[in-house]
């Protein structure tokens, strides 16, 4: 069976990917969902100059010390950014990257430089550094709201507006795109991802479907790495 491994959105953490640990289980797969140091159950370690360039080597650091190879590569949302910096870096241990609802970075682009809401965030930074989490989609359930927004934490700023630096050149293994068609927020970097000739996924999800729809993404995971 495969090794499936999680870069995670932002404001997140692994523990948001619980729903699907016992499906990735059931089918015989290693699941890890490693958290970026700062958020999540790592909040307590926050601090102003943690940068994107943290949360890449927080991961590429996992796939080192637990030898890992031949790992299927999830970046959620702003993990395709951090994504996109493990397989530069990792590259040998990646046998393909699959991005969900997630920004496509190249070299040179951090986050805010693909976003519209840079300059909301930026102002709305509490002490200039901490970005609050924006809203869960509009239909995560009450349970769901009432599990995951108290858990949904700050940002470091520097995660956001620092460049990704590419270090070997485009990337060249396998990837896909899934994009969740009810929000439809992501569909640039979906047509960015058909144009590049990778196969495009669509699911009938919010932009959070380990969370609103676990099943419907495992069933569309198990489709298209079998």
């Amino acid at each position: 069976m495969a090794t499936f491994v999680v870069a995670h959105g932002a404001w997140s953490g692994g523990w948001s990917w619980k729903k699907m640990r016992p499906l990735m289980r059931a089918a015989g797969h290693e699941f890890f969902t490693p958290t970026y140091t700062g958020i999540g159950e790592r909040s307590h370690l926050a601090a102003s100059d943690l940068e994107l360039d943290t949360h890449i080597t927080d991961v590429v650091n996992m796939l080192d010390f637990e030898e890992l190879r031949d790992v299927i590569l999830i970046g959620h949302s702003y993990g395709g950014m951090v994504a996109t910096g493990i397989a530069d870096r990792a590259g040998e241990r990646i046998a393909q990257l699959i991005y969900l609802d997630a920004f496509v970075p190249d070299d040179g682009q951090s986050l805010f430089d693909l976003t519209d809401h840079a300059a909301r965030h930026r102002a709305d930074a509490e002490d200039g550094w901490r970005v609050k989490p924006n809203p869960m989609p509009p239909d995560t359930s009450e349970a769901d709201l009432a599990w995951a927004a108290p858990k949904r934490v700050d940002q470091p700023i520097h995660t956001l507006d620092k460049p990704l630096r590419l270090t070997r050149g485009p990337l060249t293994l396998p990837r896909q795109y899934i994009l969740c068609t009810k929000s439809e927020a992501f569909r640039p970097f979906a047509d960015k991802a058909k144009a590049a000739g990778w196969p495009v996924h669509e699911l009938e999800s919010s932009h959070s479907p380990h969370i609103t729809c676990p099943d419907a993404l495992m069933a569309l995971l198990t489709r298209i790495t079998d």
